[in-house]
């Protein structure tokens, strides 16, 4: 027996550009910038509903729009994170980044407890479906420089610098 799942998407303005939400089966399960390096074809998110007036795109909009109004530092919303168990696991410990902090990939391993895995943990970090949501933007090189971002470092660097109360953070 196959299951059919049911997708649907709405387009959220935000300050970094348009953000595509593609929800399956009523869960969020994608967050995709328009630029995006592994953004789906678009024809895979099914539906467009172009009001985010249902669940989960209504609560997501609220909380986007809160984190980007600077009233919300923490998201809380059921994710469909689709991966492998390890890409899941590195998806997972993304959470618990603080807001305005970042981390390298290679501590990022450690807390994962695979510490020689900064190179896996790398591409797991750049494969994952709902960015900021889920805030892949917070890992860098071990260095401190900004590496790779699915979103382009330009967006990686505002999301950053409006996290830590850059005064001025501007994208364009």
């Amino acid at each position: 027996m196959t299951l059919v799942e049911h997708r649907t998407h709405t387009v959220l303005d935000s300050p970094v550009g348009p953000l595509t939400l593609v929800a399956v089966d009523g869960t969020l399960a994608g967050l995709y910038m328009h630029r995006q390096r592994h953004r789906p074809p678009a024809e895979t998110f099914g539906e467009l509903e172009t009001e985010p007036r249902t669940e989960p795109f209504a609560e997501a909009a609220g909380q986007l729009r809160a984190y980007f109004d600077g009233r919300r530092t923490r998201f809380e919303l059921p994710l469909a994170l689709t991966g492998t168990p390890f890409q899941r696991r590195v998806w997972t410990a993304l959470g618990d980044i603080p807001y305005g902090e970042t981390i390298s990939y290679g501590q990022l391993a450690d807390r994962i407890g695979q510490p020689t895995a900064a190179r896996a943990v790398g591409l797991a970090n750049g494969k994952n479906p709902i960015g900021i949501i889920v805030p892949c933007h917070r890992v860098v090189g071990s260095t401190g420089d900004l590496t790779g971002y699915g979103g382009g470092l330009p967006t990686k660097q505002h999301l950053l610098d409006f996290e830590r109360g850059v005064i001025g953070a501007a994208l364009f």
